[in-house]
């Protein structure tokens, strides 16, 4: 901080020198004419010194943002000609620039990164992949101040060298065009005769020369990409569409509404993982072990506890017929109904317009659409473990067939993975009576979240039954006198040991890896590492196939891939008019276990990373009414704001109904309003939902203005006398 300070006063100083001893006045058209007969004097006496003065001088004044650079490159003109002054304001400008913008980075970034992080970080992801064009483009129009640029761009993240580099070439044509004029000072009246309206207008047109030249260049570039196929000339399709999950569904419905002709190719169940294995299945099964846990306590709503008594087949038929009560919103005939073109099979990218269906009747069809969008989703991944295959696994994917004729839950399960599946799954099971053992390599399970939650979480496994085993590294699976063990390794007491933990199955919840096998996309280069690698308007490689849904990342969820699915649709059907770049901005997620546990933003982990000044306000759910009389006052909301503001950067609910009570935070962060705004708003009482406003209760009673309460007081004492 001195040492800014000292920076500081050192420019200030100089600056104050500049204007005490009159220099400025040097630095105008008069006062340079009036000088010039002196400075050629000099000039001829000692030529090196005056170019090392003038060069010198140059840099501080533009290093210093001080008004007089314009007159400055006149000078160089009248001094030393056209190539001469052209080549020493050239390297001086540009030096001089920098200096300034990396005074700007060295005083100003911290202090912005603090009170705008959010915005800066967007800035500096614009700033990473298109920077310095964007400087270049700002560099060739002089309307723009080129200090209040060296100043604003000093903030970003921009490289040094990049800064220089540009600014030494984009400033060139206006620095050619003043060191010019200063070759014929004696005939300017004034600096707005050198910048006329004819020459504003003409930098102006160069200053579209880039977007001019880019997008030539993007024209070449899709030349390129294309060169080895040869474009229909008529397409079957507008668009054809590759995969009906969540992603898949959204696009084609949206093509078909805006009444584009579009084709839907699915081999398995329509809706993908989440109506099939994933969402839908989790969340019946979540249930029915709830209920069960509340008949184990019924003590808690004035009833006996009582042993629930069920069938786990029965329970296991509930999940798949709530599967098949969904199922019609994802139908076939639903989505022909809407006007879209379903077709049951393998669809393979045959090229960047054609793609081949391998039908599941065992024939072939290719169709050719202007747009393909690809949507073939995830599936669970299965770590390479020794002896995995021989012991055999179930998957999120694979559990609810397997399971669907035991007569009771397995008596051992063993959950490999800590992260939102594996918690949800290990505590339904255990309430359904397995024995549960639960493993993650980590230190703690849903290590997304803040320690906080993740140990709230902990507890609430545990207390359902589950034996939570963190820091074990699964190491093989192995039978032993016809038993089936998995060995960990532990770290216990600086020592590293084996264990071995029966079960009579293994559930692999470790994550989740993107389908991209079978589809056409090595054959046609399209760059994949984990994911397919799209840009922000969802483009591959190519710029009319498009990627959505768990395939791209960087979130999977159900409602994230339907996201992206809108732009995946809108833009490969009228991106040649307008493109819209996806926004992750808002991204809510839900785990749900028992309490759940919902967030959207930062959360406290986040913020202290980021070097965020933040502060947390909140509310403990066994002050709400509705949660006291449902039982159910375990949790709160904690809600991150910058400090002193009430904008909200972030909110964790762990609650009942936590995914529902997150979408008014999730509503107030997407359109700007704070929780002042939350606090204004009337809730129904006695719901869940006042929570919310009761957390902005508390930030505004947090922030209480002090001096002007003790003033009422003081105001309501006199008035009763």
């Amino acid at each position: 901080m001195m040492k800014k300070i000292l920076l500081i006063l050192i420019a200030a100083l100089a600056v104050g020198l500049f204007f005490h001893f009159d220099l400025h006045q040097l630095l105008t058209l008069d006062g340079l004419k009036g000088s010039m007969d002196q400075f050629s004097q000099w000039r001829e006496q000692s030529p090196v010194l005056v170019i090392g003065v003038f060069f010198i001088m140059y840099v501080l004044v533009t290093a210093l943002s001080l008004p007089g650079a314009a007159i400055l490159t006149l000078a160089a003109g009248a001094l030393f000609g056209l190539l001469e002054g052209l080549v020493i304001v050239s390297f001086a400008s540009s030096i001089g620039a920098t200096l300034a913008f990396l005074v700007s980075r060295y005083l100003l970034r911290d202090t912005i990164q603090k009170r705008f992080p959010e915005r800066l970080t967007a800035i500096d992801a614009g700033v990473a992949k298109e920077g310095a064009f964007y400087l270049f483009t700002l560099r060739l129009v002089p309307v723009f101040p080129f200090f209040l640029i060296n100043l604003l761009m000093g903030v970003t993240a921009i490289k040094s060298w990049t800064f220089y580099w540009v600014s030494q070439i984009g400033m060139l044509a206006g620095t050619f065009v003043f060191v010019n004029a200063g070759t014929q000072l004696a005939q300017i009246d004034s600096l707005s005769g050198i910048l006329s309206f004819n020459l504003i207008v003409s930098f102006a047109l160069l200053g579209f020369f880039p977007l001019i030249a880019k997008a030539i260049l993007n024209v070449f570039k899709k030349k390129r990409v294309y060169k080895n196929y040869t474009k229909p000339k008529k397409f079957d399709r507008n668009m054809v569409v590759i995969g009906a999950g969540a992603g898949g569904l959204v696009t084609s419905y949206i093509a078909a509404a805006v009444k584009a002709k579009v084709t839907l190719i699915e081999a398995g169940e329509m809706g993908g993982d989440c109506l099939n294995y994933g969402c839908v299945p989790s969340k019946a099964i979540i249930k029915s072990a709830k209920i069960a846990e509340q008949i184990r306590h019924g003590e808690h709503y004035g009833l006996e506890n009582s042993t629930p008594q069920f069938s786990f087949k029965k329970v296991m038929a509930r999940v798949h017929k709530v599967i098949a009560d969904v199922a019609p919103h994802d139908s076939v005939e639903r989505y022909t109904n809407l006007g879209v073109e379903v077709i049951k099979g393998y669809g393979k990218l045959i090229d960047p317009w054609t793609v081949e269906i391998k039908l599941n009747d065992g024939s072939k069809q290719t169709l050719t659409a202007r747009t393909i969008v690809i949507a073939t989703g995830a599936r669970p991944f299965v770590p390479p473990l020794p002896g995995i295959e021989e012991t055999g696994y179930v998957t999120s994917d694979t559990l609810w067939t397997k399971f669907a004729e035991l007569d009771e839950a397995p008596k051992k399960l063993v959950v490999l993975g800590g992260g939102p599946i594996g918690c949800e799954l290990a505590q339904s099971f255990a309430r359904l009576g397995s024995s549960v053992t639960q493993i993650e390599m980590a230190e703690r399970i849903m290590i997304k979240e803040d320690l906080e939650v993740s140990t709230f979480a902990h507890e609430s496994l545990t207390e359902s039954g589950v034996n939570i085993l963190t820091s074990h590294q699964a190491l093989r699976c192995e039978t032993r006198d016809g038993k089936k063990y998995i060995v960990v390794k532990q770290q216990l007491d600086g020592k590293t040991q084996e264990v071995a933990i029966e079960y009579d199955e293994l559930l692999c919840a470790v994550g989740r890896s993107a389908r991209l096998k079978g589809y056409g996309l090595e054959e046609l280069g399209i760059e994949t590492n984990r994911t397919i690698l799209t840009n922000e308007y969802l483009e591959t490689l190519y710029p009319n196939i498009y990627a959505a849904g768990d395939i791209v990342g960087p979130y999977q969820f159900t409602h994230v891939a339907a996201h992206q699915g809108w732009y995946a649709a809108v833009n490969g059907l009228f991106g040649h008019l307008k493109k819209f770049k996806v926004d992750y901005r808002v991204i809510p997620w839900t785990t749900f276990i028992d309490p759940e546990v919902a967030r959207v933003g930062l959360n406290e982990q986040d913020a202290i990373d980021k070097g965020i000044d933040f502060e947390i306000t909140r509310f403990e759910f066994e002050e709400l009414d509705r949660a006291i009389t449902d039982s159910a006052t375990k949790g709160f909301i904690k809600v991150i704001t910058p400090k002193g503001k009430d904008k909200i950067l972030g909110v964790t609910v762990v609650s009942e109904h936590a995914g529902d009570l997150i979408a008014e935070f999730v509503l107030a962060m997407k359109h700007g309003l704070g929780l002042n705004k939350i606090l204004g708003t009337i809730h129904s009482y006695p719901t869940w939902a006042e929570g919310n406003k009761y957390a902005a209760g508390e930030w505004k009673r947090n922030h209480a203005p002090e001096t002007v309460l003790n003033l009422l007081e003081k105001y309501h004492t006199w008035r009763r006398g």
